[in-house]
């Protein structure tokens, strides 16, 4: 198993070694389905299959010199008789197949995605949304339709071939020749169309993967796109893009156009029709057992037409299979370490000769110091120097390469990561928000919180005036990540919502940038009431914040050159001089 940040427990154990054994777990997770989708398949086409045979069977007798009306009647009810069980199975087969591939597209989308929010940072830092949006909309609908119609157009097709030959032999044998030569043709040509189709519904796949991956980016950031006039840039690549979709689509119309089997189909009813009428003048064969050979020769039809796009349907949901378990397999950097420490955290942080790049990169290199619980550490240093970077190897959003984080003494490694991540909140400059109420985007993370901690921590936040003047208040919608809102509303917020998880570390990254000076006064009280019961690293360019911090750490491209009080390394670091000069 790969690992995970996180993962469902009780997870159903899928074969993941390959698409076709992933989708085959996923089947027999419902053995009783297709248990039933068989038996009532067999049913439906043996009853069709025995209506041609009590068709010939009439033949025979009206032609015979004492035929009795009754006898005519009782074959006509037995017709009828099968008519009608081939149709109330064949529901029972269509309900039976619908509810499996329902169940399929169900389960493969809550598959993959708790294996989505189980990956690292790191994973999705090299994921393009709009082609995980594609797998996870796109590719697991096509998993549904592989199942219905598609595979069950396969099983009906090929019990329509089994059915038919059997009541052939049940007939003559010698009638056998003929169907046996067009399915060893039929194999033959099914066999090359497979071949040549599945390159292309792979293909076709992956350029619409390619294709949703550009649209999502420009509309995701459609700012710029407009900010820089690139509209026309935008809409020829998308229009490349879709034109290459379409010409798979295109060569996919040509594979289908050159489908050979139904020209087989032809030419051998017509061999079979004089094979059974030679028989026939033989005294081999009686009139109405050849028109019961033509029926049955007949419903070999129904599979061999089918076939061309119930294999493509089937070629389509492998194809994206594969593309869903590329995502699901795909190694995570991170462990959930659920058997890991669990306590509360105090708050003591400790780095010990750390060190952590990118790709290869350095980014920090043998850093050490300690923080001691419900001190504030703020952290300066040019942009690029590994502020950010620092403070993520704290609750694991990284790991370190070389050297130890530890919390209260433990490597944060040794944590588990639900109970460490839990128990710190981080602020960023680059806040998100869920599309969804300002309650709940306050409340998330904070389970069954109520509305009056939620008001309070939004006052404390200084949110509360601003939230109050909607409307709506709490229940206003903010729109995709908080769209309605403006730069200094959406921080307020972020900060309303570490307040109310009441975290035993707290990071804020630049997290008042967007507000003003009055607004940033008042949140920074609070802030310093509650940073007495928590360890606090401060990432910011604003002098009051970086003055009342127990201790400040001066980066220089991702080294530590200094640690101390703001008067102290005013006094002897160089650095931080000029750092300080550059914010003030």
């Amino acid at each position: 198993m790969s690992k995970q940040e996180f993962r469902l427990e009780n997870e159903y154990p899928y074969n993941r070694q390959g698409p076709a054994r992933w989708v085959w777990s996923h089947l027999w997770r419902y053995p009783f389905l297709p248990l039933l989708v068989t038996v009532t398949a067999v049913i439906n086409n043996f009853a069709y299959g025995f209506i041609q045979v009590f068709i010939g069977r009439a033949f025979d007798l009206i032609l015979s010199a004492d035929w009795e009306t009754r006898a005519l009647l009782l074959l006509a009810a037995s017709a009828f008789g099968a008519a009608t069980t081939q149709g109330m199975v064949g529901l029972v087969r269509n309900y039976a197949n619908e509810f499996i591939a329902q169940r399929m597209e169900r389960d493969a989308r809550d598959e993959l995605y708790v294996s989505l929010l189980g990956k690292s940072q790191t994973f999705h830092g090299k994921q393009r949304i709009g082609d995980i949006m594609a797998r996870a909309t796109n590719d697991v609908r096509t998993l549904n339709i592989m199942f219905s119609p598609g595979v069950m157009l396969i099983v009906d097709g090929f019990l329509g071939i089994v059915a038919p030959i059997v009541l052939i032999t049940t007939v003559n044998p010698r009638l056998l020749l003929v169907p046996g030569l067009f399915l060893t043709a039929f194999v033959i040509t099914i066999w090359d169309y497979a071949r040549q189709l599945n390159p292309v519904s792979e293909a076709m796949r992956q350029q619409f993967g390619v294709m949703n991956a550009g649209l999502a980016e420009a509309v995701s950031g459609i700012e710029v796109v407009k900010g820089s006039a690139q509209e026309r840039q935008e809409v020829e690549k998308f229009v490349k893009n879709a034109a290459s979709f379409r010409d798979y689509f295109i060569k996919q119309g040509i594979i289908q156009a050159r489908y050979l089997p139904l020209l087989m189909f032809s030419i051998f009813l017509s061999f079979g029709f004089l094979h059974a009428l030679w028989l026939w003048r033989q005294g081999a064969l009686t009139l109405g057992q050849v028109v019961t050979f033509m029926g049955l020769f007949g419903v070999l039809r129904f599979p061999t037409f089918v076939s061309i796009f119930s294999f493509n349907l089937a070629a389509l949901g492998i194809a994206s299979a594969r593309r869903i378990l590329e995502l699901i397999n795909a190694e995570s950097d991170l462990d959930e370490n659920e058997a890991g420490h669990e306590e509360l955290i105090r708050g003591q942080v400790t780095f010990e000769n750390v060190r952590f790049g990118y790709n290869g990169s350095p980014v920090i290199e043998n850093i050490s110091f300690t923080a001691q619980p419900g001190e504030t550490v703020a952290i300066v240093g040019q942009t690029g120097s590994g502020k950010t970077t620092l403070t993520r190897l704290i609750n694991r959003i990284f790991d370190v390469k070389d050297g130890r984080v530890l919390i209260d003494g433990v490597d944060v490694r040794h944590w588990s990561l639900e109970s460490l991540r839990s128990q710190i909140s981080t602020i960023e400059q680059d806040i998100f928000l869920f599309s969804r109420s300002i309650a709940d985007n306050i409340a998330f993370g904070c389970a069954g919180a109520t509305r009056e901690a939620i008001v309070h921590a939004a006052k404390e936040a200084q949110a509360h005036d601003f939230i109050t003047s909607f409307a709506q208040g709490y229940e206003t919608e903010v729109g995709e990540r908080g769209v309605m809102l403006s730069g200094g509303q959406r921080q307020r917020l972020a900060i309303a919502r570490a307040f109310l998880t009441n975290p035993c570390i707290l990071i804020l990254d630049d997290s008042t940038s967007a507000i003003d000076s009055a607004t940033e006064d008042q949140i920074q009280q609070a802030m310093r009431r509650i940073s007495h019961q928590r360890t606090t690293f401060l990432i910011t360019h604003r002098l009051s914040q970086i003055r009342w911090a127990d201790r400040i750490l001066v980066l220089r491209r991702g080294k530590l050159v200094d640690q101390g009080v703001h008067e102290e390394l005013l006094e002897r670091s160089e650095a931080y001089r000029r750092i300080f000069a550059r914010y003030d």
